[in-house]
């Protein structure tokens, strides 16, 4: 597994959409120690609703199996770039 993207303000449609476009596997780490597979829908439900404030992800950390998925995020988290 490579390193951690720190993801702030998401617009979890379009985050979703990139999720989707992901090769690898994605998890969403909590400060509380849970990892959830974000390539499974009831994951990204679960994990997602617990973080989401205001229709955006408020803050979240991504870790990726493959580091084309992790540069994808870390695009998107800064630019909003798919």
């Amino acid at each position: 597994m490579n390193k951690m993207v720190e993801l702030h303000d998401v617009n979890v449609p379009e985050f979703l959409k990139v999720l989707d476009s992901c090769t690898g596997e994605v998890y969403l780490m909590t400060r509380d120690g849970d990892k959830l597979n974000l390539k499974s829908k009831l994951c990204q439900l679960v994990g997602l609703t617990r973080l989401i404030e205001g229709g955006k992800i408020a803050e979240a950390f991504i870790m990726c199996e493959t580091e084309e998925d992790e540069r994808k995020l870390f695009r998107f988290n800064l630019y909003n770039d798919k």
